[in-house]
């Protein structure tokens, strides 16, 4: 759904990308990365990371949303000084909240981080922003080691929220982003990534993890959020978009042998 309360159509998702452009006329941005977190009540988990990028030589500023936490996050993210903190209530979603981080951006490259990781070191922020900022690929993406097991499979997660582009590429989509549904931010950026052909590195974070749902307000309220994720998804795609979407990124991945890859995935699964 729109702010607005009207309903986004995938005809608006498809001209927004299609009508993404770097703005020409803007300041020039400064060398480096700009470091872009989301939180929604994370009070509890989000120390963990923030005591991670906070003062990280690679991260020229940390930029954190705050999108209307209800519980203690506010006054732990005060805590850390030199952190950029963008607040605001009510809670909007995470779509809306990345939109608010990418446009109070700095640098001419954008770390997306998620809030709820657990087992980042500073080593695995290197690694995220290595092929990047040496030039080996236009983008990079996390492939945690609890990632659902056939993204695992496939080398590819491609709702990771954990990633690494130019921010030129992403910074006249702000407005559009502000639009889609709460989950539909990860699935908007990749179609702006097939579209301008990047050169894709998955960084495999092997002993990274992200906090599930259910682990932070139950079973069945987390299940519920894992199904408004995917619902959300589905609303600016199509199954048949998601589907033809993973594939067009896998080919842009930087690894050889992504369809040998895509054929034992499936040669799992028996024929009908």
């Amino acid at each position: 759904m729109n702010l607005d309360g009207s309903r986004h159509t995938r005809a608006q998702f498809h001209e927004a990308v299609e009508g993404h452009a770097p703005d020409s006329g803007s300041e020039p941005d400064l060398r480096g990365v700009s470091c872009v977190v989301c939180a929604y009540n994370e009070a509890d988990r989000i120390k963990n990371i923030l005591d991670v990028i906070v003062g990280h030589p690679a991260l020229g500023e940390v930029i954190v949303v705050n999108d209307g936490s209800t519980d203690a996050t506010e006054t732990l993210l005060q805590s850390y000084p030199t952190i950029r903190l963008l607040s605001h209530t009510p809670n909007r979603g995470k779509t809306y909240a990345l939109s608010r981080g990418i446009a109070a951006a700095r640098y001419d490259h954008l770390m997306l981080l998620d809030a709820d990781l657990a087992g980042v070191t500073p080593a695995s922020i290197d690694a995220l922003a290595a092929p990047v900022m040496r030039g080996e690929a236009d983008v990079s993406i996390s492939l945690r080691s609890n990632s659902l097991w056939i993204y695992r499979q496939m080398g590819l997660d491609f709702v990771s929220g954990e990633r690494v582009a130019p921010k030129w590429l992403l910074a006249g989509a702000v407005e559009a982003m502000q639009r889609l549904p709460r989950w539909g931010g990860e699935v908007y950026m990749n179609e702006i990534f097939i579209r301008h052909a990047c050169r894709i590195a998955v960084v495999r974070w092997r002993r990274v993890i992200n906090v599930r749902k259910y682990q932070k307000v139950g079973a069945w309220r987390g299940a519920l959020a894992e199904l408004k994720m995917i619902s959300d998804a589905a609303s600016v795609l199509t199954p048949i978009g998601l589907l033809r979407q993973n594939l067009a990124m896998l080919k842009l991945v930087k690894h050889r042998g992504w369809r040998g890859r895509v054929k034992t995935l499936f040669a799992q699964f028996p024929a009908s």
